[in-house]
């Protein structure tokens, strides 16, 4: 009784932090918009009026357009493109909010794909390829059938990098989960999976990986994946609540809100409009929807889920591949603990806490063979540092552990260099102050090994580079 009563205190503290982060991060952007609306009205106290009724503001709408529609790029040298990890969001979303906190702006040809922030990694791996080339989202035929919504899904009429191929590659970084989506889109193109598209595994130039989630994570269980089978969930626990509040929130399908932020479910149709209420019981009961079907993302990034994706993942010897794993702990007399209290965000010191201690039901079946508790220890609050490093399971892939960016160049392709640094899962992301000067050295030595070091025959020239 005393630990049922402890578990229930734990579950509302946790989820109390995340819904005060939450509203943190909309009101945030939020007050952002109305900043910037007010700043352009020219005076500070004013904002743009609203329409008359019945009438479309049309500036308004117009420059939302131009927002979500982004730029297309052209020619070369190979965009960055920045993949979000789950909850988060791309260019367009949140207003003006950026999911890497300014970090586009460090390059002139960076693109911020907005994808699901729920969704199973293939659906988002989909959706990834067509933002990219364009035309109508396929999740494909099988995939459809199976897990039970439409096969197509939003459309681009013009991709963000419309040229994509062999000649132009792309650079990705992946932050969290974005970066097993990427890879999952690499084994997509090697296996020609998007009809219609003569692909090939050397449309990736480069992959890295910040903090990703490469081999699952311990924090799946706490919040309530059941690890003896990484598939199903506990009765009571966060996602339990997550799920409620998700299905009541595409249920309602409020289209102003949904553009300000979307979880990514509209391939599933659970709108009011399309379900009606006894679809809101079905959903509610687990009877339809992603979480019943198990296509949506925390079955993905339990340890068994990204065993079974990464037994068909490939390292592929043209793509240079690099891995920032992130760490929130130290030992201790012998025993893990946060290594900072001041230094972890406060919605992550009670996980790092957590996943510190996380010891692997006995009862339950080893998630691989070779297992142990202790290897999982340090983590950054979200993720295992084991599973941030490089891909590791089933099979460990090539790899070279880096204390300095300067030792691995020359970059050879086809090999992991990771490297372990100070910091919590989001201190790169979302607000840039907290990781200070070090923001700028992360990403600046990305930016610059993909500039400078990863090219398959010569470094690309840079536009304002050609002027010289």
């Amino acid at each position: 009784m005393a630990s049922f009563i402890l578990g229930l205190v734990e579950l509302g503290v946790s989820a109390a932090v995340h819904l005060l982060f939450g509203f943190y991060v909309f009101s945030t952007a939020v007050a952002a918009d109305i900043s910037q609306a007010a700043a352009a009205s020219g005076c500070p106290l004013l904002r743009r009026p609203p329409p008359a009724a019945g009438l479309v503001d049309v500036a308004a709408a117009a420059e939302e357009d131009d927002e979500r529609r982004g730029v297309v790029l052209d020619g070369s040298p190979p965009p960055i493109v920045l993949v979000h990890g789950i909850f988060g969001f791309g260019k367009g979303r949140l207003g003006g909010m950026s999911y890497f906190a300014g970090a586009e702006k460090k390059d002139d040809r960076v693109l911020v794909p907005d994808l699901g922030s729920l969704t199973s990694i293939h659906d988002r791996a989909r959706e990834l390829f067509y933002y990219l080339k364009g035309g109508q989202v396929d999740y494909g035929v099988e995939h459809s059938q199976v897990y039970g919504h439409t096969r197509f899904g939003r459309i681009y009429e013009t991709g963000h990098y419309p040229v994509w191929d062999e000649q132009n590659p792309v650079h990705f970084v992946g932050h969290s989960a974005g970066a097993q989506v990427v890879r999952v889109l690499h084994q997509m193109l090697a296996e020609k999976a998007f009809p219609g598209h003569d692909t090939s595994e050397d449309w990736v130039l480069s992959l890295t990986s910040l903090s990703g989630a490469l081999n699952g994570t311990t924090r799946t269980y706490y919040d309530g994946m059941l690890a003896e089978d990484g598939r199903s969930m506990k009765s009571i626990c966060l996602l339990q609540l997550c799920r409620l509040g998700v299905i009541v929130y595409d249920w309602l399908d409020i289209p102003w809100l949904k553009n300000y932020y979307n979880f990514g479910f509209d391939h599933f149709e659970m709108s009011w409009r399309k379900v009606g209420f006894s679809g809101l019981v079905d959903l509610l009961l687990g009877n339809t929807g992603p979480f019943s079907s198990g296509d949506w993302i925390l079955p993905d990034l339990t340890i068994q889920g990204s065993l079974k994706i990464n037994s068909t993942l490939k390292t592929f010897p043209n793509t240079f591949y690099f891995s920032y794993a992130t760490k929130r702990t130290r030992k201790l007399f012998g025993i893990t603990v946060p290594s900072s209290v001041l230094g972890v965000h406060p919605m992550l010191f009670l996980r790092v806490l957590q996943m510190c201690m996380w010891r692997h039901p006995q009862n339950a079946p080893l998630p691989y063979k070779g297992y142990r508790d202790e290897d999982w220890e340090d983590n950054d609050g979200a993720l295992n540092t084991i599973s941030m490093t490089h891909p590791r399971i089933p099979i460990e892939h090539p790899n070279r552990f880096v204390v300095d960016d300067s030792d691995c160049n020359p970059l050879q392709p086809g090999i992991w260099y990771h490297k372990i640094i100070e910091g919590d899962h989001i201190l790169f992301i979302v607000n840039r102050e907290r990781a200070g000067v070090q923001f700028d050295l992360l990403y600046d030595g990305i930016f610059e090994r993909c500039r400078k070091h990863a090219f398959r025959k010569s470094p690309p020239t840079m536009p304002n580079e050609a002027s010289h």
